[in-house]
């Protein structure tokens, strides 16, 4: 339970992170690219990949920390930094075939069901 209230607060700091970054993006670059989104997903990437390196020692110490920093937080600014981490860190294991499975199925998965989506939402 205690978990789940971290990653809930955490959640909610991150979203509104991701708003207000994506947003100052937005207004300082030219329309038509989703730029925001770009730099939040990029940024969030490189949040993770540094608290999993340089706090690795701390985390062991408090899992509640890492639940609360990489779940709650980064997964409310951006599902990209665990995405790309756990793809990172197949890499590492020499999983190769597991990794590139692992971009594939999310690129492709994530546009059909976005696609599926935009769809379904027009019969409504």
């Amino acid at each position: 339970m205690k978990n789940l209230l971290l990653i809930f607060v955490g959640g909610g700091i991150g979203s509104a992170l991701r708003y207000l970054m994506s947003g100052m993006v937005y207004r300082l670059t030219a329309l038509g690219f989703p730029y925001g989104t770009v730099v939040v997903n990029i940024t969030g990437c490189f949040v993770i990949g540094f608290l999993m390196s340089a706090l690795a020692a701390r985390f062991d110490d408090s899992p509640a920390l890492k639940v609360f920093l990489t779940i709650g937080v980064l997964g409310g600014f951006t599902t990209y930094s665990s995405f790309s981490y756990e793809t990172i860190a197949l890499l590492q294991d020499a999983k190769v075939g597991a990794a590139m499975a692992n971009v594939g199925i999310t690129l492709i998965g994530c546009l059909v069901g976005t696609w599926v989506g935009l769809g379904a939402g027009r019969m409504v």
